[in-house]
């Protein structure tokens, strides 16, 4: 019989980053469950992109911490090879007149009073930096010079590898099949390799977190949500240099960032394709998608007009009703921590909630406040929602 510590299931960028915050912590014997690879799920579909822009305070807050981690990532682990893939090209985010300006407006606002760096520019100084967009429509333009974007699967994967030097066990192919309970509180879980034991288990199963409602009956607000991403090929370069660009004023909103020389990843901020079952499978994208996302990309970068698609993928969100997580603790199940919901945001915020969620379970003061987080919002009304309605950019 093996008895941890602590139990993390998943090995995605929350669920490693959680374990090595455990281990850092001083929780001697800790075990990570993987149905797949490290970094294999829906970590792996990221669009890896960094920013603290939120209109939800909290996620500001959570973004800020980690954004500390990411510019100093190679220390922080203690690795020295350690690396985020990191590309500092900074963030732009645009509305015209209409519902989006006066959100956008306090948005910027709380970033500031954050301590956060925000410029907000002019068109022509917009340009500047973005010399393939027009800003002609553009009523308000924030700038946020240390955001950018970064890799995912290599942020996961280094978490990883930093948590199995503090002498966390990581296990890939095993699926957790139950979740054990003695009198009412957590003892371990049964696995497709056997039975582990341990009075705390960590679930950070993303669009598998229904698992939970199944194994306790708790309702577990959370739907498969699919998003399609292009990499366009243009006629001019948008280079690693040239920003983030956040699009309030397209029907998708629109987020673009460079993909190397002419290419532009591009896609919607807006709500996808709610699957049945969870599947991070690959889903198959229209023509017409195609086509609807190049005549808004065209309507912003005009030298796009005619560009092709490069390639194309699909990642799946873990959603809840208001598009932000669920993090801390179930009272109902003593033992049992939870972190999924993340809607799109999950890898930007994923130092810092791997940082509140090991000290959660450790009974610890949490770095950064999470009671928002908690489930119970959902049932006492008290809402997370972005000001720019539903979408990835709350």
């Amino acid at each position: 019989m093996e008895k941890y510590d602590a139990i993390v299931i998943g090995a995605g960028v929350i669920g490693t980053s959680v374990a090595f915050h455990l281990a850092r912590l001083g929780c001697p014997r800790v075990l990570v469950l993987d149905r797949t690879l490290i970094g294999a799920g829906t970590t792996s579909q990221s669009s890896g992109i960094l920013r603290t822009h939120y209109s939800v305070i909290e996620n500001v807050r959570l973004a800020q911490a980690s954004w500390a981690v990411f510019n100093d990532f190679a220390n922080y682990l203690g690795d020295g090879e350690a690396s985020a893939g990191m590309v500092k090209c900074g963030y732009m985010i645009a509305a015209p007149e209409g519902p989006k300006l006066a959100p956008l407006a306090e948005a910027l606002k709380a970033q500031q009073a954050q301590g956060i760096e925000v410029r907000l520019l002019g068109r022509s100084e917009a340009t500047s930096l973005l010399p393939i967009a027009r800003f002609d429509d553009a009523a308000l333009i924030g700038y946020e010079p240390e955001a950018g974007f970064a890799d995912a699967y290599l942020v996961a994967t280094s978490f990883a590898r930093a948590a199995r030097h503090l002498g966390v066990k990581i296990m890939e192919g095993v699926e957790v099949e139950e979740l054990l309970l003695a009198d009412g509180k957590v003892s371990g879980v049964r696995t497709s390799q056997g039975v582990f034991h341990s009075d705390t288990v960590i679930s950070t199963q993303n669009i598998w977190a229904k698992d939970i409602e199944r194994w306790t009956g708790i309702p577990t607000p959370v739907v498969p949500e699919r998003h399609s991403v292009l990499a366009l090929e243009g006629p001019q370069a948008y280079t690693f240099k040239m920003p983030v660009y956040k699009d309030l004023g397209s029907p998708g909103m629109l987020y673009c960032r460079s993909y190397g020389g002419t290419q532009m990843l591009v896609s919607e901020g807006i709500v996808g394709e709610t699957l049945p079952e969870p599947d991070n499978e690959q889903g198959d994208i229209s023509m017409d998608y195609m086509v609807d996302i190049g005549e808004q990309v065209a309507q912003r970068f005009p030298s796009f007009d005619e560009a092709g698609v490069a390639s194309s993928w699909t990642g799946v969100y873990d959603v809840t009703p208001d598009w932000n997580p669920v993090l801390g603790r179930l009272p109902d199940v003593p033992g049992l921590v939870v972190g999924y919901g993340f809607s799109g945001h999950g890898f930007k915020l994923s130092p810092a909630v791997g940082l509140v969620l090991a000290q959660c379970a450790l009974g610890l003061p949490t770095e950064v406040d999470i009671t928002p987080y908690a489930l119970e919002r959902f049932r006492e009304g008290h809402l997370l929602t972005g000001k720019y309605g539903l979408g990835a950019v709350s």
